[in-house]
């Protein structure tokens, strides 16, 4: 992390931490249970997680009341949290076709296999203030439950398989651009290396899962404006869960649960370098914890953007994008300023004055020999 903790003086520290605690509290309210906050608030919890890089719906919810609600604050927390846990285990690569799909979705194809499923998402609802939930009584939440609970079929819930990919359609056609030899395929753990440039795929992937959504959405964003040079279209888009296997220490392979993932793959044409060379299409990837549609899919735009040979646009940059979609570094490096900087303030400060009173000095010698010309 970029931030290093602010050094002050003992009892005025404590005086604040007691006057933010004063804060929280002053207006007397009946405490935050964690299970609300883990229930009520998801799309917080899956932010949290992503951007603290761990998965821990718990914790994101102590991390997220501790914080008072500001996210930033709650997955910088989340990842110096994690940063003290010894690893043990590194798990399997997740198979996603593996995925139990709440939700599925296709902007490339109107069929694709299963059907397109909306699941949850708010992408069909009008932005209207619903001021009903202000006052939400858990009467009428349990009577929500209760008549959604009987509407659902297990038997036909038992019975949901696991679905093709859209990209076997294009896979099947040969669409898609083979894997390039030459590309590092090593993969590279970016929590216990120094990440170093050109980075291989694995390496982006990971910064790009923890990265900030906004940061990822406004390069993404730019790309398509045509600061970059990609502009696809959405392959698929999935939100489930998904297995987690680990090898114990014999090599036999555990299962120790599950955990919700949103995944995407972009599809982009792609130029080809030598004439006469038959088109294909290339494919974006992203994943990211819990449910976030927008930060998988410019995950994907971002993906395909930084394997570009083109890196004069910013959003086909790898520097440019890993460093500065780094939310936890941003925040901390913007926030160092509040840190004392009186030694260069001074020694500024300093030069700026002496700059000044040369000018001054100078001024009336010029003044001077000026009127004398004139009275030649």
């Amino acid at each position: 992390m970029g931030y290093v903790a602010v050094k002050g003086g003992t009892d005025a520290i404590h005086n604040s931490q007691l006057l933010l605690e004063f804060y929280r509290l002053k207006d007397a309210t009946t405490p935050l249970d964690i299970q609300q906050i883990k229930a009520q608030l998801r799309m917080a919890i899956d932010k949290v997680m992503g951007e603290g890089g761990l998965y821990t719906p718990e914790y994101a919810a102590i991390a997220i009341k501790q914080a008072e609600g500001e996210v930033f604050e709650a997955a910088f927390i989340l990842r110096a949290f994690r940063a003290t846990l010894q690893r043990k285990y590194y798990s399997e690569a997740i198979n996603t076709r593996e995925m139990f799909v709440k939700r599925k979705i296709s902007a490339s194809f109107r069929e694709i296999p299963g059907g397109q499923v909306l699941g949850p998402t708010r992408d069909y609802t009008q932005r209207m203030l619903d001021t009903t939930k202000a006052t939400e009584t858990e009467e009428q939440m349990q009577e929500f439950l209760t008549e959604f609970l009987s509407g659902i079929d297990q038997d036909k819930l038992k019975s949901i398989g696991r679905y093709a990919k859209v990209i076997d359609l294009l896979k099947n056609e040969g669409l898609l651009q083979p894997a390039d030899p030459n590309e590092d395929r090593i993969l590279k753990d970016v929590t216990r290396e120094a990440i170093r440039f050109p980075a291989p795929r694995s390496a982006r992937l990971q910064m790009l899962c923890r990265a900030e959504t906004g940061g990822l959405m406004s390069l993404g964003y730019a790309s398509m404006r045509g600061f970059g040079s990609v502009h696809p279209t959405v392959g698929e888009l999935r939100y489930g869960s998904v297995p987690v296997r680990v090898k114990d220490a014999t090599g036999r392979e555990r299962y120790i649960g599950k955990i919700e993932v949103t995944e995407a793959e972009t599809i982009s044409s792609a130029k080809t370098k030598k004439k006469n060379a038959p088109p294909f299409y290339t494919i974006g990837y992203g994943l990211c914890f819990g449910q976030n549609d927008t930060k998988a899919i410019c995950m994907g735009i971002l993906d395909t953007a930084m394997r570009s040979p083109d890196t004069s646009s910013p959003a086909n940059d790898q520097e440019f994008i890993l460093y500065h979609t780094e939310g936890i570094e941003a925040m901390g490096f913007v926030n160092h300023l509040k840190l004392p900087h009186y030694v260069t303030f001074q020694a500024g400060l300093s030069n700026t004055r002496a700059a000044i009173d040369r000018s001054t000095a100078t001024a009336p010698k010029e003044a001077k020999q000026t009127e004398q010309l004139q009275s030649v």
